[in-house]
């Protein structure tokens, strides 16, 4: 509200106030409504106060959001990708004088960008390594996700055990008769070394460099796309990129599900990285406001939007 409409606001209350005064006298009823009618002018100025304010301050927000410009360059994990490509098209848009590009190498590989210089994010869906720590990189936890094991819808078999899922990603069993399952090979896919998702599925299940991956591919969209289309097939995507196209399998009687994985029961799951060479008080206005959204009302919703886990 413009001040200018503020002081009419409050003439009028004041003129009120005095005809009322005027009308009634010195009596005790007149006290009382003068009173009443002082009381409704100071609530009404109070109000007109800070809707003033409030306008103020979008007026602010507004104004900064004009003058931010600049450019935010994120590489890394292909698990990311839904998640960084709605980030930048929400950021785009409060602040339309920044360029937000986003590339998807694999997460080992954004973390190399972003040590070289070239980019200014690393997205990695896995912890950091020490060794990634120790060169320079800031793990920065923005969500978490779920890493969900899927198999063609045809599939009979809707659970397994960790165990049994350890023996079909390590050779032992080879058969869906040897987990409960119909006759018929098991065909094992996964993704590429170097894959955040790899990385975190085989530290999870403690099966590090022992896999016997019948098909490495170098996407989460390969892997769906091979898993929905080959009987008999396994693999493991990112949890917010399940659709009816593949089942998913219960992990020791557990769902992979949001509810789930924030309450701890279900074995599967890891953080979303942006990583940064150094501290994020250290990089560019835009790359520091971005980080900023994210952990604003409006970046969190983006986060609960397309199915990742706000971190505590």
């Amino acid at each position: 509200m413009k001040k200018e409409n503020v002081v009419k606001i409050l003439a009028a209350v004041g003129m009120t106030v005095c005809m009322i005064g005027s009308l009634t006298g010195c009596g005790g009823n007149g006290q009382e409504t003068s009173a009443q009618s002082t009381q409704q002018a100071v609530e009404q100025e109070n109000e007109a106060a800070k809707a003033e304010s409030g306008e103020q301050e979008e007026a602010a927000d507004e104004e900064g959001a004009a003058d931010l410009s600049g450019t935010v360059t994120m590489a890394g994990s292909t698990s990311m990708e839904k998640f960084a490509n709605a980030l930048a098209e929400s950021f785009m848009a409060k602040y339309p004088g920044v360029t937000v590009t986003a590339e998807f190498t694999g997460s080992s590989a954004g973390i190399e960008s972003v040590l070289a210089g070239s980019v200014d994010i690393g997205n990695s869906s896995r912890s950091l390594k020490d060794e990634e720590k120790s060169a320079g990189a800031v793990e920065n936890i923005v969500a978490i996700d779920g890493i969900a094991v899927i198999t063609d819808p045809a599939n009979t078999v809707t659970a397994l055990t960790t165990e049994q899922l350890k023996e079909i990603y390590t050779g032992e069993a080879k058969n869906w008769s040897d987990v409960g399952g119909s006759d018929g090979a098991i065909v094992v896919v996964g993704r590429e070394a170097g894959s955040g998702t790899r990385d975190a599925f085989e530290e999870l299940l403690e099966i590090e460099d022992q896999c016997a991956y019948a098909n490495e591919l170098d996407s989460t969209g390969a892997v769906m796309a091979k898993v929905a289309a080959t009987p008999g097939a396994i693999g493991y995507v990112s949890l917010d990129v399940l659709d009816d196209t593949v089942q998913t399998i219960a992990l020791d009687d557990v769902e992979p599900t949001e509810e789930n994985i924030k309450a701890g029961s279900y074995l599967l799951s890891r953080p979303f990285v942006m990583a940064t060479n150094g501290e994020v008080g250290a990089q560019s206005e835009a790359v520091q406001e971005m980080f900023a959204y994210l952990k604003s009302e409006e970046g969190q919703e983006l986060i609960k939007t397309v199915g990742l886990i706000i971190p505590d």
